[in-house]
């Protein structure tokens, strides 16, 4: 039995404030707001896919590179058979099958991509028997708390991979929307509201990230302006760790910002970076601006994480947290310094960053350029590794996000922002924030051996060896210290309990 969906309720009285209006009017938002959403709207908009098309055809570097590793992929191929199950289960204590449903929904979005592309309509065929297929069985997530992940990564897949084809005469819409609904958008609204009974701090920003994508990727595919504003807010506002300036609590003066889970590991961080990165963009689509919010804090903390990816020092400032179960066992964690890294790891998260600052807002990225050609052309699901880490992103960036130079300084969209929590021309100055309207494996658990800490104190999956914690020192004292240095604004959030489920 799948969970019953709630709501964030701050987040709801910002529905009719949530509204873009276009570059050209001074109408106000409730009168300009569209009855739906852009589409395809999420990570891809139509002159993305037009442009991917246009430069493979005309035989354009990088983008050949890119679709090259795209064809080369054996999910993109149209000989895939789908394997949908009626419940997916993700953790241990139960029948795991959710590979199943990541390799399904990465064959369904890589020949959606190749369709657009080549034009070749076997793949959007392909993809939608992928697609309606699961749609005509799933019913539930269920296992231990990674039913969470499973929820936020695959509800946010989903939606993408469906975006693409979403306009096939063949294609089971409404049966789609149903899915996403009651399976996957329930799961990761509860995780936002509830953090699965634990205290807010209990789970590293990665686990917010996730359902906050799936909360803002099904709400725009299902033209659901609430859920879309929920998520829009969680990231500015939330409690939980994944909120941008949780997960990147400390500023400095060199324009770098730490990123919270590099204390942690570099794989989880790299996960972080990525979600992040997909939230804004399929956000920016939509003609919401979170990319530059807060004096584009996102930018902050993706260069410090490419210049630590790059094996060069960064700072980090210790700091607890506090976890276990509200009313249950307690414990606390300390990370006291960035964790060692691998400068050969990497994942398909940076070409998105890099050219929407450097080309599209015209920024100095320096650091995330470098890893991002570093790490080109990216691939997808099943480039980087066979285990559910290497299908956290869509991925394939050098393809889908090499762009020309933006020549409108840094715009936003302006035809179908249905719930864009800024004006265009507002926010047409790169890098202000302005906002005028207003997987993978985890660090092992050192908690006490409770029963309760079987589901709350999970931190994911156990597949991926090469991603443990290395960064992290267990202490027996100390309550949340997130401590902050950034000079314009100090925030001290505390470790605050939200109500049991």
């Amino acid at each position: 039995m799948h969970l019953t969906r709630r709501t964030l309720l701050k987040a709801t009285a910002l529905t009719g404030a949530a509204t873009a209006l276009p570059a050209t009017t001074t109408t106000t938002a409730a009168t300009a707001a569209p009855a739906a959403y852009a589409h395809p709207g999420l990570l891809h908009t139509t002159a993305d896919l037009t442009r991917m098309a246009t430069k493979v055809k005309a035989n354009s570097a990088p983008y050949t590179a890119g679709y090259a590793k795209l064809t080369a992929n054996r999910h993109s191929q149209t000989g895939w058979n789908p394997r949908p199950q009626q419940t997916v289960y993700r953790g241990a204590g139960s029948p795991q099958n959710y590979t199943l449903l990541y390799n399904d929904l990465h064959a369904a979005y890589q020949n959606g991509l190749r369709y657009h592309v080549s034009g070749d309509e076997a793949h959007a065929d392909t993809a939608v028997k992928i697609l309606n297929s699961w749609s005509g069985t799933l019913t539930s997530l269920q296992g231990s708390a990674d039913r969470f992940l499973a929820a936020g990564l695959y509800g946010y897949q989903a939606a993408n991979a469906a975006e693409l084809v979403r306009d096939h005469p063949d294609f089971e819409l409404d049966r789609f929307r149903t899915m996403l609904t009651e399976v996957f958008a329930p799961i990761s609204d509860s995780f936002l509201l509830h953090h699965n009974g634990a205290v807010v701090t209990n789970y590293w920003p990665n686990w917010d990230l996730t359902a906050v994508a799936c909360v803002l990727a099904t709400g725009v595919f299902c033209d659901d302006r609430a859920q879309v504003a929920r998520a829009v807010d969680y990231f500015k506002n939330g409690d939980g760790l994944g909120a941008v300036r949780n997960a990147i609590p400390v500023v400095h003066d060199d324009g770098l910002a730490e990123w919270l889970e590099a204390g942690r590991d570099q794989g989880h961080t790299l996960l972080g970076i990525g979600l992040m990165g997909t939230v804004c963009e399929m956000a920016w689509n939509q003609g919401i601006d979170l990319y530059g919010y807060d004096d584009s804090r996102f930018l902050k903390g993706a260069q410090y994480v490419a210049k630590w990816c790059l094996g060069e020092q960064v700072p980090y400032t210790p700091n607890t947290r506090q976890k276990g179960a509200i009313g249950g066992w307690s414990g606390k964690e300390t990370a006291s310094a960035a964790a060692s890294v691998d400068p050969n790891m990497t994942r398909p998260v940076w070409a998105m960053i890099a050219n929407h600052y450097t080309k599209r807002r015209g920024l100095d990225a320096s650091y995330v350029t470098r890893v991002a050609a570093k790490s080109a052309p990216e691939g997808g699901g099943g480039d980087y590794g066979p285990n559910s880490g290497g299908y956290d992103q869509l991925g394939f960036g050098t393809l889908a996000f090499t762009r020309d130079r933006a020549t409108g300084n840094g715009r936003l969209p302006g035809a179908g922002a249905g719930a864009g929590a800024a004006s265009p021309t507002a926010n047409a100055s790169a890098g202000t924030g302005a906002d005028p309207t207003t997987g993978t494996s985890p660090a092992p658990s050192t908690a006490p051996n409770h029963p309760k800490t079987q589901n709350l104190a999970a931190t994911g999956p156990t597949d991926l060896a090469p991603w443990a914690a290395t960064g992290i020192t267990t202490l027996a004292a100390g309550f949340l210290l997130l401590r902050r240095r950034n000079r314009n604004r100090e925030l001290q959030p505390q470790a605050r309990q939200t109500p049991p489920q």
